[in-house]
C-alpha cells in the first residue's frame, strides 16, 4: 500500500510540474508596447532565451512585419531571416523570435539600411535609422564589475556581454562605448552629475535630460533627479538611468522628439499646427 500511495503522489506531482520553459505566449500578456491588436488571433510571438528580457525586448518577427513593413507575414520574415539578410549587432541571426533590445544596432544588408532601437517618450521602441559611422558601436550599461578568477577583472553589461579587462575607472551604472566589430570597449562615460541620460525604465520610460542630481538611500533604492531640455524635473530610480554622453552632447543620434515629453494640451496643438 505504501508504494502504491507513493506511486500515486509521484505521478500528481510530474502531473502539476512544468517541464522546461514556456514556449507559448497569449496575445494579452504581451507587453502593450509591442502594440499588437487583440482580434488577430490568440497568440503573440514568445521571444527566445536571450540578451534581453522578455518584457523589455522586441522580437525580430515584430521589428520586421509589424514595424518596418518588409513581410506581410511569420512565412515572409522566416524566409527573409533565413537567407541571413538580417544582423544584430554584427551577427546574424536566423530566429524570427530573437530578442533585439535597446541600443541595438539591427543591419538589412540588401536594403543597405542599419537602424538602432530606442525609446520614444511613450516607452514604444522607436526604430530609429542611423548612418555606418554610428551603426559601428553601441552603448552598453555596465550592470556588473568584479574580479574573477586569477584576479581578471570583467563588467558585464545591461545586453549580456562579459567584457574583461575593462578600464580601471569603469564602475556600476557607468556607460561603456563598445566597438561592435571586435566587442571591446572604446570609450567610457561615467555616472556623473551633469551627463545627459535616458530613462529606460519606469513611469518615465524614453525622456532624455541632465543628471540634476542624486539621492542616497541605504538600504532602499537611490533615487536620481533629472532635468530635461523644456526644464521639465522629475525622478527615477538609478536603475532605470542610462548615461549617453558626457554633459549635453550625447554619443548617439536620438529618435524624433529627442525625449522631451509633451502633455496632452501641447501633443494636442502640435497635431492642430501640422494639420
Amino acid at each position: 500500500d505504501k508504494l502504491s500511495d507513493t506511486a500515486f503522489l509521484l505521478h500528481v506531482q510530474n502531473a502539476t510540474m512544468a517541464r522546461g520553459p514556456k514556449k507559448h505566449l497569449k496575445r494579452l500578456n504581451a507587453p502593450s508596447h509591442w502594440m499588437l491588436d487583440k482580434l488577430s488571433g490568440v497568440w503573440a510571438p514568445r521571444p527566445s532565451a536571450g540578451p534581453h528580457k522578455l518584457r523589455e525586448c522586441l522580437p525580430l518577427i515584430l521589428l520586421l512585419r509589424n514595424r518596418l513593413k518588409y513581410a506581410l507575414n511569420k512565412n515572409e520574415v522566416n524566409k527573409i531571416l533565413m537567407n541571413r539578410l538580417v544582423q544584430v549587432d554584427g551577427k546574424v541571426r536566423t530566429d524570427s523570435n530573437f530578442p533585439a533590445g535597446f541600443m541595438d544596432v539591427i543591419s538589412l544588408e540588401k536594403t543597405n539600411e542599419k537602424f538602432r532601437l530606442l525609446y520614444d517618450v511613450k516607452g514604444r521602441f522607436a526604430v530609429h535609422k542611423v548612418n555606418d559611422k554610428e551603426a559601428s558601436f553601441k552603448l552598453c550599461r555596465v550592470k556588473r564589475a568584479q574580479v574573477g578568477p586569477r584576479n581578471i577583472p570583467f563588467v558585464v553589461t545591461h545586453d549580456g556581454r562579459t567584457i574583461r579587462f575593462p578600464h580601471p575607472d569603469v564602475k556600476v551604472n557607468d556607460t561603456v562605448k563598445v566597438d561592435i566589430a571586435t566587442g571591446k570597449i572604446v570609450d567610457h562615460v561615467k555616472f556623473d552629475v551633469g551627463n545627459i541620460c535616458m530613462i529606460t525604465g519606469g513611469h518615465n520610460i524614453g525622456r532624455v535630460g541632465v543628471v540634476h542630481h542624486l539621492e542616497k538611500h541605504p538600504g532602499s533604492f537611490d533615487i536620481i533627479h533629472i532635468k530635461d531640455a523644456a526644464g521639465h524635473s522629475f525622478a527615477t530610480r538609478v536603475s532605470n538611468v542610462f548615461i549617453l554622453g558626457k554633459g549635453t552632447k550625447s554619443l548617439v543620434t536620438l529618435p524624433r522628439g529627442k525625449g522631451v515629453k509633451l502633455t496632452i494640451i501641447e501633443e494636442q496643438e502640435r497635431r492642430y499646427a501640422q494639420e
